[in-house]
């Protein structure tokens, strides 16, 4: 494989720090025919991959000749993992969004620094879970397989010294990269809605930056005039608006008029302002000092002050003010708060300032705890990674359960979680598997076997080889488009061919074609079992949530040009759609449709959306039809799965069309590990079950260019 003048410098490479240590890194390329992709191709140790034994898969090897969007680094951490995001808030990772702007680093010059980029997808799945315990107390739970920067390189949470799991592992000799949670937890986020927190902003906000007025004005005829005004000027609109909105909620109605107009050193200003004396005399009583404020009243004090008189320079946030009274309640909030802090000298005019200490560490407690509105005070983006936190490794403890995961792939290919840098999968950005459009939809990191073919050879000719069935598309579909250049496969069905083991591939890539012939003549050889991905068969709504994916049209002909060669070939079409492909007129259509192509049978199972998943569905579901979201959100308001009356109903409607159009597959074939079972109803179904009782279900990750039977290894027979 020759890509002349394209090869990269470590360098130049950057996204995956790690590779460049490890030995079987032979060359990172880009080409202009994969816009925006790096390739890293990687010498191989093995090439079998044994599935966990607690799988409830037909197979027990599977072979994965690229590392693209694989599950077995994939949705590595807690969902409640707190994730930095680009404005300096931290939220948990269950609810970051894609194309949300987080922080990642990125290595400039001498040092490592943080810098904005942007989740460009999101995965759930089950992983078995590692807690990792720090020496500030920060825990992080983490699958085995994923990874964190530490003094000494990215390390994984688990593995060995030597023998087939041999790589960089995390010890309690190590020392994390970041500044962690300092006791920040999701729990200590501040109730932004709370009236507490609302009053207490409104405190902070007003007695630090706002005007109030109140001037008796006599008359030359007797008598006189009574002015009472409030007014706020500021320009920085999320606070002005955050302040108008907490005064609406306390029934207090203000007028917004321009204040000052932008110069060239100066940004505009703009002013909410009432003259009522109602108003003014009840934003005095709102904005008096509380005798016994609760945690959220000073958290909103907090935020207020430091929005009115608060800066965050050179990495050093300071509040500043000449009132006693305010200078001691902010040191009072913070000390009920925990912020570490000192009260600064006089300055000559009488100012004096109460500056956060323990570098960013706090810094990050404060704005977390207190939930300041003004987004340019609290981006760290530009600073160096470094840290006096005490983040060595105290423990790291397996804690022996299967458990709910998620992991994001991001712009610069990690991301900061529970304060700590952290590795994020070599995924492509929208989609689990790499056939779709370079640049739009691939991950920009491919790693590429490119020694598969050989490595597996010698691994099945050892007399240890039981030939067991292996299966092709668990984890990365591996007729991805980079498969076109790299040609992996024919090798690899040529090894298990001659070797007498039986296979199974399964794909959503109409590459397949290529080598159909060869596959022909390996199911001579030895059992081999084919599967199409085809889920929707609407063309305008398939181009919708699959954009950049093969057509349909293309993948059923994929499904003919198997079957004209005399093999049999299934159709997976999961996940149904609630109300968007579950008509009849639908199902309908897509069994003529599969039947008319050769399809020897369709499995299918209901749509499934898991915490992180959920909101990006519905996200887009909002936007391309909104007539269907009080139905789903009936639908999905007690979980990710549909209730058992909806995949009843499904399965009530979908058997009889499976019948007529002869598309049942009542068997399971062990030779292969491909699935001859009865059809899928969204229960999935022991061999021989109904699939209409309990037990593990499929978990289809549909947001929508996730859609394609996307199920997770450790519950059903396949993935794609």
């Amino acid at each position: 494989m020759r890509w002349s003048g394209q090869e990269l410098t470590t360098e130049q490479a950057g996204a995956l720090p790690g590779l460049a240590r490890l030995n079987n890194l032979v060359r990172s390329v880009r080409t202009p025919e994969f816009d925006g992709i790096t390739f890293h191709e990687v010498l191989a140790k093995s090439a079998l991959n044994r599935v966990p034994g607690q799988s409830a898969m037909p197979f027990g090897w599977t072979i994965n000749p690229y590392r693209g969007c694989s599950h077995a680094c994939t949705y590595c951490l807690s969902p409640e993992t707190l994730i930095l995001m680009a404005d300096g808030r931290q939220k948990p990772l269950w609810d970051v969004k894609v194309g949300e702007a987080i922080i990642g680093t990125r290595v400039e010059g001498s040092y490592r620094r943080f810098v904005q980029t942007t989740v460009l997808a999101a995965w759930n799945t089950r992983k078995r879970g590692h807690r990792i315990t720090l020496g500030d107390g920060t825990e992080i739970v983490a699958s085995g397989d994923h990874r964190f920067l530490t003094e000494r390189g990215w390390k994984f949470v688990t593995g060995s010294m030597s023998g087939d799991g041999q790589r960089p592992y995390l010890t309690t000799n190590n020392k994390l990269m970041g500044f962690g949670l300092n006791g920040l937890t999701e729990t200590t986020q501040p109730q932004y809605f709370a009236p507490s927190y609302r009053r207490g902003y409104l405190t902070g906000m007003i007695r630090g930056d706002g005007m109030m007025i109140s001037r008796d004005y006599p008359r030359r005829t007797g008598g006189g005039s009574k002015v009472r005004l409030f007014r706020l000027a500021l320009a920085d609109p999320e606070a002005l608006n955050r302040t108008r909105l907490f005064l609406d909620q306390e029934d207090i109605h203000t007028l917004t008029r321009p204040f000052s107009a932008a110069s060239e050193t100066r940004r505009a200003i703009n002013s909410i302002y009432s003259g009522k004396a109602a108003n003014y005399a009840q934003i005095t009583t709102l904005i008096a000092w509380p005798e016994s404020p609760d945690v959220d009243w000073h958290a909103g004090y907090l935020a207020g002050v430091f929005d009115a008189e608060g800066s965050c320079s050179q990495g050093v946030l300071r509040i500043s003010n000449k009132d006693d009274a305010i200078l001691a309640n902010i040191q009072r909030s913070m000390e009920v708060l925990g912020i570490d802090h000192v009260l600064e000298d006089a300055r000559p005019n009488g100012v004096r300032c109460v500056r956060v200490t323990g570098g960013l560490a706090m810094r990050s407690k404060f704005f977390n705890l207190s939930g300041p509105a003004i987004d340019r005070k609290l981006s760290i983006a530009g600073r160096a990674v470094k840290s006096d936190a005490k983040l060595q490794i105290v423990s790291i403890e397996d804690l022996g359960a299967t458990m709910d995961m998620i992991d994001i792939t991001t712009g610069t290919g990690d991301f900061i979680a529970n304060g700590i840098v952290s590795h994020n999968c070599f995924a492509r950005p929208t989609h689990n598997y790499l056939d779709l459009d370079a640049g739009k939809d691939f991950d920009n990191e491919i790693i590429v076997k490119v020694n598969v073919a050989e490595v597996l050879r010698k691994e099945l000719a050892k007399p240890t080889w039981g030939k067991h069935p292996v299966a092709l598309g668990t984890n990365t579909d591996p007729y991805q488009r980079a498969e076109g250049r790299y040609r992996l496969m024919p090798g690899i069905i040529a090894a298990l061919a001659d070797s007498g083991t039986p296979f199974s591939i399964l794909t959503k890539g109409t590459l397949l074609r290529r080598d159909l012939d060869l596959l022909a003549e390996a199911s001579r050889q030895v059992p081999v079992d084919l599967a199409l991905s085809i889920a929707i068969y609407d063309d305008a709504l398939q181009q919708a949530v699959e954009p950049g994916t093969p057509s349909t049209k293309a993948r059923l002909a994929t499904v003919t040009a198997i079957r004209e060669k005399g093999m049999d070939c299934s159709v997976f079409m999961m996940p149904i759609l609630p109300f968007l492909t579950d008509t009849r007129a639908h199902l309908d259509e897509a069994m003529r449709q599969a039947k008319a192509a050769g399809a020897t049978g369709v499995l299918y199972s209901a749509l499934y959306l898991k915490p992180g998943v959920k909101e990006w569905y519905f996200h887009w579901l909002e936007e391309d039809h909104p007539e269907l979201m009080p139905r789903y959100r009936e639908l999905y308001k007690r979980g990710a799965y549909a209730p058992k009356e909806y995949r009843q109903w499904l399965a009530e409607r979908i058997h009889p069309l499976l019948r007529a159009h002869g598309l049942e597959r009542r068997r399971e074939d062990p030779a292969t590990g491909g699935i001859r079972s009865t059809a899928l109803t969204g229960s999935a179904t022991s061999p021989g079950g109904t699939g209409s009782g309990s037990g593990p279900q499929p978990a289809g990750l549909v947001p929508p260019s996730l859609i394609a039977a996307e199920l997770p290894l450790d519950l059903t027979p396949t993935l794609f």
